[in-house]
């Protein structure tokens, strides 16, 4: 289960960044408050104990929270992390009851489906009683809170094009130029790195070798592949470092790229970009530690799905 980031210390992180009240940027409230408003908009995260990390999902809730309290009914935006920080998804969805809020949005900011999706947040938010999945969670001090506010589950973000866009972005940014400059008349390589699931690996290799084809058809790629990074792998750097070889050897440079929400030192420094380090020829490989956010698109999608989630629940009510 505690499967992120969060595994370790990040001392190299700047100490200014734990003087921020985190709890503060969590949560926004309506300027002019309408008092009929009751309804709450929850960002959920995964959490991590780097505060780089999660200043990134912070970031997102700022972009985001003066739009969703513009819409109808909507008091209050609160960020949750998962796991490892406060504040927790119990302690927000703790505050909503308290403040009177009838009907919480939760919106999960995770790259793709995995078992937070499915079991977790859902246990966390009271709504499930698999006997493993709460004792799983209390075995990593993660509150359960059953909130008395009515949750409606907003889909998963629509990273599938959102991320082909991000990754495109970046690409052009590594290399300084398009991929495919027949100028050059370079052969490259591409690897995705990213966490990883054991429950849901099928899926994830499915949205990983679609991205990857896009690259390929699209950006200039002449090979690809992908590797894991997290829990699934023992956090080794081996698995990218033989995707980075087997990619040495068939084109001219190798692009690494973390298909990461957000920066953590432990995953872009120390498993990535160590793996990139030692590499057999470090030279021709291209790799910056950077992340999907920040990613304007994302708040956007937020935004548009908060929109879309509320009126299907005043289409609801008006039909009952």
């Amino acid at each position: 289960m505690s499967s992120s980031s969060a595994g370790c210390q990040h001392a190299n992180e700047p100490a200014a960044a734990a003087a921020v009240d985190e709890a503060a940027l969590a949560v926004s409230f309506a300027t002019a408050p309408d008092p009929a408003a009751r309804t709450g908009v929850l960002l959920v995260n995964h959490g991590s104990k780097s505060a780089t990390w999660r200043r990134m999902l912070l970031a997102v809730h700022a972009e985001v929270a003066g739009e969703l309290l513009a819409l109808p009914g909507v008091a209050q935006v609160r960020t949750a992390f998962m796991e490892y920080t406060e504040p927790s998804i119990a302690s927000q969805l703790r505050a909503f009851d308290a403040d009177g809020i009838e009907r919480v949005i939760v919106v999960p900011l995770l790259l793709t489906i995995s078992d937070h999706t499915f079991d977790d947040i859902p246990t966390i938010c009271g709504l499930a009683s698999d006997p493993e999945r709460i004792a799983s969670l209390r075995e990593d001090r993660i509150e359960i809170y059953a909130a008395r506010a009515e949750l409606r589950f907003a889909p998963l973000l629509d990273f599938s094009g959102l991320v082909r866009t991000n990754l495109a972005g970046r690409i052009r940014a590594l290399v300084g130029r398009e991929v495919g400059d027949p100028a050059r008349r370079l052969e490259t390589g591409l690897v995705l790195v990213g966490y990883g699931s054991a429950e849901f690996d099928d899926d994830w290799n499915r949205f990983f070798a679609e991205t990857r084809a896009f690259a390929e058809a699209e950006l200039g790629i002449a090979a690809s592949a992908h590797a894991w990074c997290g829990h699934i792998v023992s956090y080794r750097r081996k698995p990218i470092m033989d995707r980075i070889e087997d990619l040495l050897g068939r084109t001219d440079r190798v692009l690494v790229v973390a298909l990461l929400v957000a920066y953590d030192p432990m995953f872009q420094e120390r498993i990535i970009g160590r793996a990139v380090a030692r590499c057999s020829a470090p030279e021709r490989v291209l790799y910056r530690a950077d992340s999907i956010l920040p990613e304007p698109a994302v708040g956007r999608w937020v935004v548009d799905i908060a929109r879309r989630t509320l009126a299907m629940e005043e289409r609801m009510l008006t039909r009952a």
